[in-house]
Formats: structure tokens, sequence, C-alpha cells
């Protein structure tokens, strides 16, 4: 049986390791930090989730990605979020001229002089053949 004295977990020996070195007074900011850390968080916590429940009983739209407590950076820009549209649409004179139809260049063209000669005619399935 035990001497009666209760037995502390891993964690706590080595959360006692780590501070144990310290002054009292760093001991006792760093508990009281990491108190006010968790409290915080559970505020936020809190705080959304009484934001969602109030935008579904208003019958407010509810962004997908808020019901779980992550809106996107856009979501806060309001009047100064990007219309919507393409990248190119911003760029005007500079923007990519769109591409002809045009045949696709081949491996051939891009050796210049030392590219086989095409005879007139003959396409790319003639040289295959051969």
């Amino acid at each position: 049986m035990s001497a009666g004295l209760p037995q502390a977990s891993v964690k706590s020996q080595i959360f006692e390791s780590l501070l144990g070195f310290l002054p009292d007074w760093v001991q006792i900011t760093v508990l009281a930090l990491i108190v006010l850390a968790v409290l915080a968080s559970w505020a936020v916590k809190i705080k959304r989730k009484i934001a969602y429940r109030r935008a579904v009983r208003t019958g407010q739209p509810v962004h997908a990605a808020a019901q779980y407590g992550q809106g996107s950076g856009a979501d806060h820009l309001g009047a100064y979020a990007p219309q919507q549209g393409s990248g190119a649409d911003h760029l005007g004179a500079y923007a990519p001229q769109q591409a002809q139809p045009a045949q696709q260049p081949s491996g051939a063209d891009f050796l210049g002089a030392y590219a086989p000669q095409q005879r007139q005619g003959d396409g790319p399935s003639a040289n295959a053949s051969a």
C-alpha cells in the first residue's frame, strides 16, 4: 500500500521540474498567464458560439466556415474587398492577349537549323510510317 500521499502525474512532474528552478514570482506569473490564456480562449469560443446561434435564430446567412469559428479574411474587408472577376481584369493594356487558335508548336520548332526539313504535302503521319 502507498503511504497515503497522492502520486503526481508525469505531466505535473515535468511542469514542476521546468518551473522549479525559477524564482517564485516568475512561477506565479507563468501560471497566471497560462490560466489567463485558457480563460481567454474559452471566452472567445463562447462569444463565437453565441454569435452563430443568434445568426441562425434571426435567419441571417451564416458563412459555412464561420459556423466552425473560421471566417475568411475577405469577410472583414467590407467595402475594401476586391470585386469578383479575374485578376487580368485589373491589368488593362498589360493583360495577356488571347492566343490565336493556331497550330501548337512542336518540339522541332525549337531546334532551329537542326530541325529536319519537312517536305510539302507530307504531314506528321507520313514521317511516322517511314
